[in-house]
């Protein structure tokens, strides 16, 4: 999935330096609505390998993020993509370790997520929500080589290179903003997701159901919180 700015950002700063004849992993790969794969292709890349966890358009290999090092090897690949994938993967840290773990050193890894004030959009979930300061610090161990916000909705996006003596950094007790429980947290729980699936489908029965002056007073009853689908 990528939406206009988010291939603009990706054809600004994913180069023919950094494709040309380079063995590229797209990870979170279905095409459902817009895919850097064909200007990357237009860069005659040496391998392009796209993974996904479900099959469909885009996708060579069903793989999911946490298995990236067994199926590929560690340092098997010189550019690692992923386009909004990465706030549904409820293990983020395990996520975004692979994808550094996979990548040469010297290798250039590109993100684009959603920040906070974006919806829940499942597929088949959605947990996160990372802002500019998350990405630098969860990629502190990387060079940063360009991080931006996304002009038509919330969202982030970064582009950063693995240092030839690398080093990772503890993630363990980072907190993010998790659209599951409306606070940065380290982690969702089970009882936090399966209240906010309750949560959810009650509020989109009411939205779907309910006559036009119920809704309005029950908006002015119920908080507002963007981790929940408004009436």
């Amino acid at each position: 999935m990528c939406n206009e700015a988010c291939l603009e950002f990706g054809r600004s700063h994913l180069t023919k330096l950094d494709i040309y004849q380079k063995s590229i992993l797209e990870v979170g790969s279905l095409n459902v609505n817009g895919s850097l794969r064909d200007y990357i292709l237009t860069l005659d890349p040496g391998r392009y390998i796209g993974v996904d966890i479900f099959p469909g358009p885009g996708v060579d290999v069903i793989c999911s993020v946490d298995r990236l090092v067994e199926r590929f090897g560690r340092e098997s690949f010189d550019v690692v993509i992923s386009t909004e994938m990465i706030e549904h993967v409820r293990d983020w840290r395990t996520a975004i370790t692979n994808m550094k773990s996979v990548l040469r050193p010297k290798g250039a890894l590109f993100i684009t997520t959603r920040s906070k004030g974006y919806g829940y959009h499942g597929y088949p979930f959605d947990f996160w929500r990372y802002e500019t300061k998350d990405m630098e610090e969860i990629f502190s161990d990387f060079v940063v080589e360009s991080v931006g916000r996304d002009r038509l909705v919330p969202g982030v996006f970064l582009k950063v290179r693995k240092p030839y003596l690398y080093s990772p950094d503890d993630l363990s007790r980072m907190v993010l903003y998790s659209i599951v429980t409306g606070q940065r947290i380290v982690d969702v729980t089970n009882v936090d997701i399966q209240f906010f699936k309750i949560a959810h489908t009650l509020r989109e029965l009411l939205s779907k159901y309910l006559p036009p002056f119920l809704k309005r007073a029950l908006k002015n009853l119920l908080p507002k919180k963007d981790n929940i689908t408004a009436l």
